[in-house]
């Protein structure tokens, strides 16, 4: 009997399965003015679109604590960060002037801090940036993972900057409106 029961449901379920396939092939014939490049395109399997290190590559995951000290921020301190990171940061957040850099953390209204750790075996780099005001509290945050090998640990950390950047940029616009 169970024998029995195990052989329908497996015919069932290859009837449907073939069913499904024969719909599914169908709707994927080739159309008119169509070049079969397009049609093996529109066949292979996809994560979606490549990004590079724009706003729209992974997702945002900055955060503000404060929006009014965030906007009362005019001179920021930027400290040593791990990989080279806080040189990119001076870099990067220098040419946007939003903030005046400075280079003694008494001269700020916010310091800026945090990590930016490789991991060879997982092959990413993983940044946790934090801006605080002069008494220490939170302002706003951000946490971005970046592939390397390929591309360089070098590039990474440049991407991350930038994207770091983005995000503040893009936090402080919404907060004007």
């Amino acid at each position: 009997m169970k024998r029995l029961v195990c052989a329908i449901v497996l015919t069932l379920l290859f009837s449907a399965t073939g069913r499904a396939q024969s719909d599914q092939d169908q709707n994927q014939r080739p159309t008119l003015g169509s070049s079969p490049q397009q049609d093996q395109d529109n066949q292979r399997p996809t994560l979606g679109p490549r990004n590079g290190p724009g706003l729209d590559s992974g997702p945002d995951l900055s955060t503000v604590t404060d929006v009014r000290k965030l906007m009362r921020i005019h001179t920021l301190y930027i400290e040593s960060i791990d990989n080279a990171l806080s040189d990119r940061l001076v870099e990067v957040l220098g040419k946007t002037g939003r903030f005046r850099l400075v280079t003694k953390p008494k001269e700020a209204d916010a310091t800026l801090r945090g990590s930016c750790l490789e991991s060879r075996r997982l092959k990413h780099v993983h940044s946790e940036i934090f801006i605080s005001d002069r008494a220490g509290a939170s302002v706003w945050q951000d946490t971005i993972v970046r592939p390397f090998n390929p591309p360089t640990l070098d590039k990474a950390v440049n991407e991350t900057a930038t994207l770091i950047a983005a995000h503040l940029e893009k936090t402080m616009r919404a907060a004007q409106h």
